[in-house]
Parts: C-alpha cells; structure tokens; sequence
C-alpha cells in the first residue's frame, strides 16, 4: 500500500500536490495520506470531501509527545536514537516518523511518497531508518535551490530515497550533477493540471495582463509595475490584476502608488480556482517576470504558466528555472531578461497591439500544455516509478 505524507496538506499554495492526489484518486489508486500540520484551506472551495476527510493529521502538544513515545516502544533503534537526539535541533522529526511509522505498519504501507525536500522528506528519512518503510520525493524549487541547513540534508534525504522525481528538466540536471550516485534515481515528471478546466480565452477589453503568485520578490511583481507605468506611459490602454497576496503586498501596493497607477493595476488577493480560471478565460496575456533571488530562491515551473497556456494565453515571461521549458520565446510566448522592466513593457505591447500574434502564440501553448502537462498522463508515469 501507498502513503503520502505532507507538511501540510491540503494547503491553497501547493494545489498541484492536490491536484495530483485527487487523480490518483479518478485513477482508482487510495494512498493514505499523512500531514503533520493543520491544512490550510486559503479561498479555495472545492477540495473534495472524500478525500480531505480521510488525511491523517497528526497530532500535537503533550498528547502528541505520549503517543510518540509509546511508539518508540515498536523500535529499538527508534528508542535509541530519540534518547540520543534529545535536545537536538530538528528531534520532532524523529518522533513524528516514530508515531507515523507505527501507523504505516497498522495499515500495512511498505512505501511513502512525500512532496518537497523539507520537514516531511526528513520525517520520512528516519521512518525508513526506523521501520525500514522505503520513501521516494517530488522536488519542486526552493526545497533544492536554497534549501533550510539541517543535520539531515539533502544528501542523506537523497541518499535514502528510492526515486526523486523533479518537476523540470532544469532541476533535474541540476540534482545530477549536485549529488553523486543519483543518476538513475532521478526522473522529470512535470506537475500535472486538468487542461479540460480551461478554457481558450476571449479576451476583454481593454486588454487584461494578468499575473497570479505569492507576493515575495522572486516572481518580480515589482518589475511588472514599472513596465505597467512605461506602457501607460506609450499611450497603451490596459488593465493589470495581480492575483495573490504575501509579505511583499504593502510594498507592491506603495509602488502602484508612487507610479500613480491606482486605476490601471490591481492587487486582487488570493481567488479560488475557479475564479482564476475565469479571470485566465479574459485575459489578454499572462505576464510573471520571474528573477533569481539574492540568495538563490527562484521559481521552477510555476503552475500559472501552465494554467495559462491551457488557456491558450501567450506568456510573457523569463528563462529562470524550468520556464523555458514550457514558454517556447517567439512561439507560445516571449521571453526577457530578469529584472528589466522596458523589456517586459515590449513584450507585453508587441501583445497586446497585435491580437493576432497573441492568438498564434496562445494556440500553440494549448496544444503545447495538453503535451505536456496533462494531469492524466503525468500521473500514469509517477505510478510506473511508485510502482501502484
């Protein structure tokens, strides 16, 4: 039997991981699936009732610390290992494996499969230690490009995995060449979304750029106000939502401000689902000037870009990450150069002043995300390495 353990799930910022549950649900696979922490709902409306109701939360406080020391009880090294750790940063790992481990072994698990390298893939490390339960991961940006300094890294997460899935061909070549001996262990599979749930767009007037993320520094939020000042400046008439909210959203707000653009650029805050796909469904174009952080963090593949392909938008965009692997520059969408908001200011123009450019562009990025990004066919191919 399978089992996913979260950090948190469901949580409204990883949709994808729902999204990837809920179809090996549509597929007839019923992995039991574990969060360590409360889920966090956001806006979103629609999670699935059989499936949230079934997640094992763990959990917390001194009635977690009982349990888990009554099922340290099960294993000796278990034991062991939580005397020695005591006090040590990072020990409720160990006891949240040694609680989770038992109830894997109720329900007769032999594998787990956890998304992102962090909190749960360690948790799951000392679950295999512990009771031998094999793992394997999804990888996704942050996680691997700057990763939180733990005593159990990424090295020894990777070194005990059985598979590490990546979410791009970027990240993928990057863990090759990074970790030693991982080669044969590390496959791409692209995170999936139902391109039936979109839409080709017919576009409002005047012309909507839409842009959807959390508002920190790395999806260049910032860059994309300025360029919205240079084309109001060209005489350009536009709208501009920024789906989403975040640390960053007073700053965003400030420099919306400062470039006088109160009536031509809003800060949205987060939507559901469903209400992405309906502002996606008006939209002119998908605008997210991703930048590589200061201190490394980037985006891989955001899941917006694929949303908007299927909505057969054209994209405008950087090469950070995986990107480029999705947004072909001059076929489905134009690239530019980080942080460079003239560029991101012509790309959109030469959009939105040449509708007919935009619709080429946007059909061949639906045709290109049903390729690539099905949910189905993405979700098939993690079932041949998890083997259900």
């Amino acid at each position: 039997m399978l089992a996913y353990l979260f950090e948190r799930f469901p949580k409204f910022s990883q949709t994808f991981c729902y999204r990837e549950i809920a179809e090996l649900f549509r597929q007839g696979v019923r992995p039991a699936i574990f969060s360590l922490r409360a889920p966090d709902r956001g806006p979103e409306l629609n999670w699935d009732p059989p499936i949230v109701s079934g997640v094992h939360q763990l959990p917390e406080g001194d009635a977690f610390a009982r349990l888990a020391d009554e099922a340290s009880a099960s294993s000796p090294q278990a034991r062991k290992t939580l005397h020695e750790w005591r006090g040590k940063d990072d020990s409720l790992r160990l006891h949240q494996a040694t609680y989770i481990g038992v109830q894997l072994q109720k329900l007769g698990v032999h594998h787990l499969h956890v998304h992102f390298a962090g909190m749960a893939a360690r948790t799951a490390f000392w679950s295999k230690r512990f009771f031998e339960i094999s793992y394997s991961l999804t990888v996704h940006a942050n996680d691997i490009f700057v990763p939180n300094k733990f005593e159990i890294g990424l090295t020894q997460i990777f070194s005990a995995a059985s598979a590490i899935v990546a979410v791009s061909d970027f990240a993928a070549n990057q863990l090759r060449d990074r970790f030693s001996g991982t080669g044969s262990r590390v496959h791409r599979i692209y995170n999936g979304i139902d391109c039936d749930s979109f839409q080709p767009a017919e576009p409002s007037r005047p012309p909507l750029i839409l842009s959807i993320g959390r508002l920190i520094g790395k999806k260049g939020f910032d860059v994309l106000i300025d360029a919205c000042a240079s084309l109001r400046s060209r005489g350009h008439e536009f709208q501009c939502e920024i789906i989403g909210e975040g640390p960053l959203s007073a700053e965003l707000q400030a420099r919306i401000g400062r470039h006088g653009l109160g009536k031509q650029v809003l800060l949205a805050g987060p939507k559901p689902q469903a209400e992405i796909a309906a502002r996606l469904s008006r939209a002119a174009l998908l605008a997210l000037p991703c930048r590589v952080d200061a201190d490394g963090a980037m985006d891989n593949l955001p899941t917006v870009v694929m949303e908007a392909m299927a909505s057969a938008l054209p994209v405008v965009s950087t090469d950070v990450g995986g990107i480029a692997e999705m947004v072909r520059n001059g076929e489905t969408g134009l690239l530019v150069s980080q942080n460079d908001p003239v560029a991101t200011a012509e790309a959109i123009a030469g959009l939105i002043g040449n509708v007919e450019l935009a619709r080429s562009f946007g059909r061949h990025g639906r045709k290109r995300a049903q390729e690539l990004f099905s949910i189905q066919r993405n979700v098939r191919a993690l079932r041949k390495i998890l083997g259900v």
